[in-house]
C-alpha cells in the first residue's frame, strides 16, 4: 500500500484532542487508567500499583534497531522508554526501569520535543514503550507535537495488562498497537506477573485495538504504518499458556494478524526464586508453539528457528 498520513492527523483536525484530553486527565483524580483501578488521585501526588503520580518519567529515548523488521526499516524505530509499569513480571526483562523506577522527570512540552527530534533523525515511527500509566500525558504531548509538525506513525507498546476505556480514548490516536499477550490462563499470571485476570482484560484490550486499527498494513518499503502487532513471549515449560493464546488471536481476532512469537527469554530479575523458570527456552518448545500458530492457521510476524 501506499503511504499515508498518521491517524491522529485527521483526528487533531477535527478538534478532538482536547476532549480527549480532558477525559484521559480527569481519570487520574481516582485512577482506573489500567485493569488494577488503583482509585488514588495522581493529580494530588499519590501513586497507586505504578508508582507514578502525574508527572510523567523516562529512562531513554533512541532511535532502536532491536524491534520488529516491520518497525525498524533503515533508520530505526524511535523508541521513547517509560519508568514504572502496571504490572509486577517477577522476570522483566527491563526490571531496572520498570521495577526499579530508574528514570528522570520530564514535562509533556519536553517530550514533545523529543518526539519531533526522532522524527527529524529519521525514525519510522514513534514507539512509547510502556506507555500505559502515562497515557494522558503522552495523548498532551502528543497534540504538542503535531502542532509542531509531527507526522510519522505513533506505536502504543504495551503490556496487554489494559483497560478497554482507556483504549477506547486512543482511537483515532494511535496508528500501530503493540501488546503483549503475556499469558493464556489464570495461574501463571497470577503467579509470575501478580494478575489473575491478565488475560480476560487483555483480551478485551486487544479486541478494540484490533476494531480500532485492523490488522497490520505495511508500506511500499515494507514500514508498518497502521494496525496491530501482537508480541508472545514464549516461557519455559509451557508457562505462558501459548495454545490458549494463539487460539484466542486466530479465531477471535483475525488468522491474518501479525505474531512475533518471541524466543528470546532468559532468567531476569527474580526469575530465579523459582525453578521453573531458571532456564533459557529449549528449541523444542518454540518449535511446538510455532506448530500450534500453524495450526490455528496464522502466518505472519513469525519464524521458524
Amino acid at each position: 500500500m501506499q503511504r499515508q498520513n498518521p491517524v491522529y492527523i485527521e483526528t487533531y483536525a477535527r478538534g478532538v484532542f482536547e476532549q480527549r484530553i480532558e477525559k484521559l486527565e480527569a481519570i487520574l483524580n481516582e485512577c482506573k487508567l489500567c485493569p488494577r483501578e488503583c482509585c488514588v488521585n495522581r493529580n494530588k501526588g499519590e501513586t497507586g500499583y505504578c508508582n507514578s503520580d502525574n508527572h510523567l518519567m523516562l529512562s531513554s529515548v533512541q532511535p532502536h534497531f532491536g524491534e520488529e523488521d516491520v518497525l525498524v526499516g533503515s533508520h530505526g524505530s524511535g523508541t521513547i522508554f517509560l519508568t514504572n509499569c502496571n504490572l509486577g513480571c517477577l522476570y522483566c526483562q527491563n526490571y531496572d526501569i520498570s521495577h526499579l523506577g530508574h528514570g528522570h522527570r520530564i514535562t509533556e512540552q519536553e517530550l514533545a520535543l523529543n518526539v519531533l527530534a526522532l522524527q527529524r533523525r529519521g525514525c519510522h515511527n514513534i514507539n512509547f514503550v510502556t506507555p500505559t500509566h502515562y497515557t494522558p500525558q503522552i495523548v498532551k504531548a502528543l497534540q504538542i507535537a503535531i502542532e509542531k509538525g509531527l507526522h510519522i506513525p505513533v506505536v502504543y507498546n504495551c503490556s496487554g495488562y489494559e483497560s478497554r476505556n482507556t483504549i477506547e480514548l486512543l482511537d483515532g490516536i494511535v496508528d500501530i498497537y503493540m501488546p503483549d499477550i503475556k499469558y493464556g490462563d489464570t495461574e501463571n499470571a497470577k503467579r509470575y506477573s501478580n494478575a489473575p485476570d491478565y488475560f480476560d482484560w487483555c483480551k478485551e484490550a486487544v479486541t478494540e485495538m484490533h476494531r480500532q486499527v485492523g490488522d497490520l498494513r505495511v508500506d511500499e518499503r515494507g514500514i508498518a504504518v497502521r494496525g496491530l502487532l501482537i508480541r508472545h513471549l514464549v516461557l519455559p515449560n509451557g508457562l505462558a499458556g501459548s495454545a490458549a493464546v494463539l487460539k484466542f488471536i486466530a479465531t477471535e481476532i483475525s488468522k491474518d494478524t501479525y505474531v512475533n512469537i518471541m524466543a528470546q527469554y532468559r532468567p531476569m530479575y527474580k526469575a530465579y526464586e523459582y525453578e521453573e523458570l531458571t532456564r533459557g527456552l529449549k528449541t523444542s518448545e518454540y518449535r511446538e508453539v510455532i506448530d500450534i500458530a500453524r495450526e490455528w492457521g496464522l502466518h505472519r510476524g513469525f519464524e521458524e528457528i
